[in-house]
């Protein structure tokens, strides 16, 4: 693992090559429906993985200019690739739609890598430029562990992920003893507060899943249930701008079961339900 953060000869060579399979890799995950609600998913979602790939060129420069323009230029060439496989793959316009936010990234990896370099120089100030990039995987970490109790066992790997790089990071960057200890002391505290905080306040995905209207047809008498409850709660409610009754969901786990709309007179009728962490599939049975 030492060698990683530091031993490793990165050449440009060697550079271009990992930007392209980095590109290539996320862009192919993302073409892959089966992996949509997964941890190989989240690398063409948020930063966790690339934090990790910018920290590791970061810590094989040879200098801050180094480090910087090899950040930007691993970045330039990788982001792109992304959009630009799944533009071909799927003829959509990926690349002229989401981009431009990207490349705003790519041009702040430019002091992003000059600065990270002071990193190895083994000094505190050194964690404190790496603290900041800590609590960016440490809001991953939140995100994911969340997602991981709701659809369990996704995201569980992602979540390990967040939480072994906070641990790694201090541990293998530095060789100053103390601030080892203290990095890993603080990362693992923010990890058990972050977790319990999960704990405490879990996720629940909010939505209304039936209109009432000519082909679902119920109003306030009727009652509306899960076959399981695990699954969350249903409950009937009036909307007056749309002048409709709706079913509205507090989903808090996901999976499939089905709901039964039952009229006063005890007549029922059963909905199919695939439930997601922020989507849903309802098909009257």
């Amino acid at each position: 693992m030492k060698k990683l953060f530091g031993e490793i000869n990165l050449t440009w060579k060697r550079l271009i090559i990992f930007a392209v399979i980095a590109g290539v890799y996320t862009a192919l995950i993302t073409l892959m429906p089966s992996l949509k609600y997964t941890s190989f998913n989240t690398i063409a979602v948020t930063f966790e993985v690339w934090i990790f790939f910018g920290i590791i060129i970061i810590m094989n420069s040879k200098s801050n200019i180094d480090a910087a323009l090899k950040c930007f230029v691993f970045f330039l060439i990788s982001q792109p690739l992304v959009y630009l496989i799944q533009d071909i793959v799927n003829h959509s316009n990926l690349f002229m739609t989401y981009y431009g936010y990207w490349f705003m990234w790519t041009i702040a990896t430019i002091p992003m890598g000059f600065v990270g370099y002071y990193m190895k120089k083994d000094k505190w100030w050194g964690y404190v430029i790496l603290f900041i990039g800590i609590l960016m995987v440490a809001e991953e970490y939140g995100t994911y562990f969340s997602k991981f109790m709701f659809s369990y066992p996704h995201y569980i790997l992602i979540s390990l992920f967040c939480a072994g790089t906070m641990i790694i990071y201090p541990l293998y960057i530095f060789n100053n003893k103390k601030i080892r200890i203290t990095g890993v002391v603080i990362s693992t505290i923010i990890i058990i507060a972050v977790t319990v905080l999960c704990i405490i306040n879990p996720p629940i995905y909010s939505t209304d899943i039936l209109v009432s209207g000519e082909k679902n047809q119920f109003d306030n008498t009727y009652k509306v249930y899960l076959k399981d409850s695990k699954y969350g709660n249903v409950k009937i409610t009036y909307n007056e701008k749309i002048d409709s009754y709706l079913v509205h969901a507090d989903f808090k786990k996901e999976g499939k079961t089905y709901m039964i709309l039952e009229s006063s007179d005890g007549n029922k009728v059963k909905y199919d339900l695939d439930i997601k962490r922020d989507t849903y599939k309802i098909n009257k049975k």
